[in-house]
C-alpha cells in the first residue's frame, strides 16, 4: 500500500470524490455542496493524498488552509476534507494512515490546528477522529458551511510544533 500526493483534479481523485458524494447522498439525502477547488490543496496551502494498492485507488483525504473568521475558523487552521475509503478496503487502517500523513504535512506547513466537520450519520468517522485525539467543539464554536445544521459535528486537534 502506497500513499501519494496528487492534485484534487487527478482522475483517480475525481473517481473517489464521486464515490464519497454517493456515500453522502445515501447517508444524508444530499451531496456535500462545499465549494472545493484543486488550487486549495496545492502546497503550502494544502495537500491531497490517495492511497493505492496494486495501482488501485482505495482511499483519499486532503487538508486546506481555512482561516475565515466569519465561518468560525482561526489563524493557523487546516481543514480536513474528503476523507474516504472504498467499501472493500475499510477496516485496514487506511483512513488512520492518511489522517496521520495529513496532520504531519499540515504541521510541516506551519498549521497549528486541524479542524473538520462530519455528521451524525457517519459514526465510524466520529469514532476514528475521537480515537486520533480530535475533540468535539461546542455548538457556539462550530465552523464551516454546515455549522448551523443539527446533524453537523465539528472537531479539532491542536498540532504540536514540528520538532
Amino acid at each position: 500500500m502506497e500513499i501519494v500526493p496528487v492534485r484534487y483534479d487527478h482522475p483517480d481523485a475525481v473517481t473517489l470524490d464521486a464515490l464519497v458524494q454517493q456515500e453522502y447522498l445515501r447517508r444524508y439525502g444530499d451531496p456535500d455542496i462545499t465549494p472545493l477547488d484543486p488550487a486549495m490543496f496545492v502546497p503550502p496551502h494544502g495537500r491531497y493524498l490517495l492511497a493505492y494498492d496494486g495501482g488501485r485507488p482505495l482511499a483519499t483525504g486532503g487538508w486546506r488552509v481555512q482561516e475565515d473568521a466569519a465561518d468560525g475558523y482561526a489563524p493557523g487552521d487546516a481543514e480536513i476534507k474528503r476523507m474516504f475509503v472504498v467499501t472493500q478496503a475499510r477496516g485496514r487502517g487506511l483512513a488512520r494512515r492518511i489522517l496521520a500523513a495529513l496532520e504531519a504535512d499540515a504541521r510541516a506547513a506551519g498549521r497549528t490546528r486541524m479542524v473538520l466537520e462530519t455528521g451524525t450519520e457517519q459514526p465510524e468517522a466520529l469514532a476514528l477522529y475521537a480515537s486520533c485525539g480530535y475533540r468535539m467543539v461546542a455548538k457556539a464554536e462550530k465552523f464551516g458551511l454546515y455549522r448551523t445544521y443539527d446533524d453537523s459535528r465539528c472537531m479539532t486537534k491542536d498540532l504540536a510544533p514540528a520538532a
